[in-house]
């Protein structure tokens, strides 16, 4: 059994049954009415139910609310600060995947301000617009072991009416305290586990490609890619593997820790096409994984390099990393294409436009112009390496 107790970047602990120590939490924080937030399909749970038990027993006075949806939007959120603020609530528990994690992040941020969320919007110095004393507190419990929301301090929202992911930031949007406790990631069906792992991949592999100075990031970076290449077969083979689950959950929230670094391409694209068309996020960066590497050869070879020879591939440069990685999807059942769950190229031109000038774009190993990008996403959609 995997324990630890770890304050980079927060409080976290992990290890089975930590979920059982939120009441001590809530207590330790000063918090007395917490609002829980995950999604419809979590709300049912067991896990949930005991939640909303152990709290009540403890005296804290907490609710529920579960109106979010997979690529969270402005209205999720503004539905959540009105629950907030309903039950003056005074911190807030998120418990869920990426989506739920966002959506609670977001909510705490905003719910006193008097400012919108997407005048939060990571652009400038937007967040200084923000009254710091008046963001609520986050508890983070993840479900899945992918999008490391639980580490980060910012939510990718979708704003419907512009239809595009908008990425919001403050500081203190990283939760105080984060719970990784492999036990509620048991019942992550195979498919979800395989999507949700690429995503971690995702991060920690564009992390380690951005071109920022940040040793510590990747030194991150590449740990994470090991216990990925080790354990994400094992949790996709058998979900009840403990250590597998525990170290997944790890090296999510190591992949979201690195990239503080930066992300890059494959997070361009995937924001666009989860705005336009509502796909799996996790699902979208694995299938745009090999093609943005390919693009990005000539700024990654290098580096390509050590990660073949820090995991330890027979070959150990790109070429060896990117037969890993596509053995890796097919191993797991994800597409090889777009166009296997649904994508084709009549969008071509909005999506480079979109990818283009999204935040992620920024550190991107190569500053691809919109045609660029209209190419490696036609290119993944026809299945061209």
């Amino acid at each position: 059994m995997l324990h630890g107790n770890w304050n980079y970047p927060t409080s976290m602990s992990v290890g089975v049954g930590c979920v059982n120590e939120i009441p001590q939490v809530c207590q330790e924080l000063g918090i007395q009415s917490p609002l829980l937030v995950t999604d419809q399909g979590l709300v049912h749970l067991p896990v949930v139910q005991a939640i909303l038990k152990d709290c009540h027993n403890a005296g804290l006075t907490i609710h529920l609310f579960s109106k979010v949806q997979s690529n969270p939007t402005g209205e999720n959120v503004d539905d959540g600060v009105k629950a907030f603020n309903a039950g003056r609530h005074d911190a807030v528990i998120a418990f869920g995947g990426g989506s739920s994690i966002d959506t609670a992040k977001a909510i705490a941020l905003v719910a006193k301000q008097i400012h919108s969320l997407w005048d939060f919007e990571d652009v400038g110095d937007n967040w200084k617009r923000a009254i710091t004393e008046l963001i609520a507190p986050i508890i983070a419990i993840p479900t899945t072991a992918g999008t490391g929301s639980e580490v980060g301090r910012a939510s990718v929202i979708t704003d419907q009416e512009e239809q595009v992911k908008k990425i919001i930031f403050h500081p203190k949007m990283l939760p105080l305290k984060v719970l990784l406790d492999p036990n509620v990631t048991l019942t992550l069906p195979a498919e979800i586990t395989a999507a949700t792992g690429m995503d971690a991949l995702s991060h920690n592999l564009e992390a380690l490609c951005s071109p920022s100075y940040h040793p510590m990031a990747e030194g991150i970076a590449l740990e994470g890619i090991r216990l990925i290449k080790e354990y994400l077969p094992i949790a996709y083979h058998n979900g009840l593997d403990i250590d597998a689950r525990t170290q997944m959950l790890v090296a999510s929230s190591m992949g979201a820790t690195s990239f503080q670094k930066g992300l890059g391409g494959m997070h361009a694209i995937a924001h666009t096409l989860g705005a336009l068309y509502n796909k799996h996020h996790g699902l979208l960066n694995a299938i745009l994984m090999p093609y943005v590497m390919v693009a990005n050869r000539r700024e990654i070879e290098l580096k390509m390099t050590r990660v073949g020879s820090y995991i330890a591939l027979r070959q150990a440069n790109f070429d060896g990393v990117l037969e890993w990685i596509l053995q890796l999807r097919k191993d797991l059942g994800i597409p090889h294409t777009l166009s296997a769950i649904g994508i084709d190229t009549l969008q071509r031109e909005l999506v480079g436009k979109m990818s283009a000038s999204d935040a992620s774009a920024s550190s991107n190993p190569i500053k691809f112009n919109e045609e660029q990008y209209s190419i490696i996403f036609a290119n993944a959609v026809k299945g061209t390496l």
